[in-house]
């Protein structure tokens, strides 16, 4: 597979068929002097998962507000499931958004909503042609599905350990069977244990709904490579590498090089055959 940084020359009018996410030479800049985003091309294929990573500062949360079309970009295109959603009104991209589920940093779930009822919530919202009884069942599916023990439905988030909010913020996240997953530093604040349950929990949620595109925005280079089928380096408001794990490895690039020597473990054998789904 050739790498390479994506240029502006690169850049066509029509978004690859197999791409569930298409950034064209997107530029931000919030004073209209320096660029957060300066020129950044990213392909998102459809069905796998792909892991943003960079430094503190490097434009990954700017990016995934972007894609979820809550700022809008200085100049470039950005294509959703093959929608231009550059030009989109608010109505337009709230009903693009039902595609797409979101498991936040720290599960944000609603304090005083029990588990089940924190997942009915985007179904109240969003499909009102449901019954109650319908709602319910689909809400405890997702949660099923997320790996919580029925005997937690009914607590609140306070009531519930770390591990278990991140499921029931998933189970949410499933609610509207989402095309798109996005992940937002799933595994801050997390001890190692967790880190790995929510890791393996990525995986097998992917796992369980082929043709859905994970998202997942880390610091975490070590599961980046262990749950990535592809990674995207981005420095500088650009996508600096974007490629299989192995590529990574391999680069020659410095920055990436001290950037791997720095967060993957010594021990860490790259290769889709090595990622659990425990």
């Amino acid at each position: 597979m050739e790498i390479k940084v994506l240029e502006e020359s690169d850049i066509t009018n029509v978004a690859p068929s197999n791409s569930a996410i298409s950034i064209r030479d997107l530029k931000k800049s919030f004073d209209g002097k320096e660029f957060v985003l300066n020129g950044m091309s990213l392909e998102i294929p459809r069905g796998k998962i792909t892991v943003l990573i960079g430094y503190s500062g490097t434009g990954k949360s700017v990016l995934l507000k972007h894609i979820l079309g809550l700022l809008k970009p200085t100049s470039g295109r950005i294509h959703i499931l093959g929608q231009d959603i550059t030009d989109m009104d608010t109505d337009q991209l709230t009903k693009l958004r039902h595609s797409f589920g979101m498991l936040f940093q720290y599960a944000a779930l609603f304090d005083d909503m029990s588990a089940l009822e924190n997942v009915i919530f985007p179904l109240k919202e969003h499909r009102r042609d449901l019954t109650r009884e319908k709602m319910v069942e689909t809400a405890r599916a997702r949660l099923k599905e997320s790996g919580l023990d029925e005997k937690h439905y009914k607590k609140l988030p306070s009531e519930m350990s770390g591990g278990m909010r991140k499921r029931v913020g998933l189970a949410r996240a499933l609610a509207l069977d989402p095309e798109i997953l996005v992940y937002d530093e799933p595994t801050t604040g997390l001890d190692p244990v967790l880190t790995e349950m929510v890791d393996n929990l990525i995986v097998s949620t992917h796992n369980l709904r082929p043709g859905t595109t994970s998202v997942v925005v880390s610091h975490d280079l070590y599961a980046a490579f262990r749950i990535g089928d592809y990674v995207a380096m981005l420095d500088s408001g650009r996508v600096l590498l974007h490629g299989t794990p192995q590529d990574f490895l391999d680069s020659d690039i410095d920055l990436v090089k001290r950037f791997v020597s720095k967060g993957v473990r010594k021990e860490l054998h790259v290769g889709h055959d090595d990622r659990s789904t425990e």
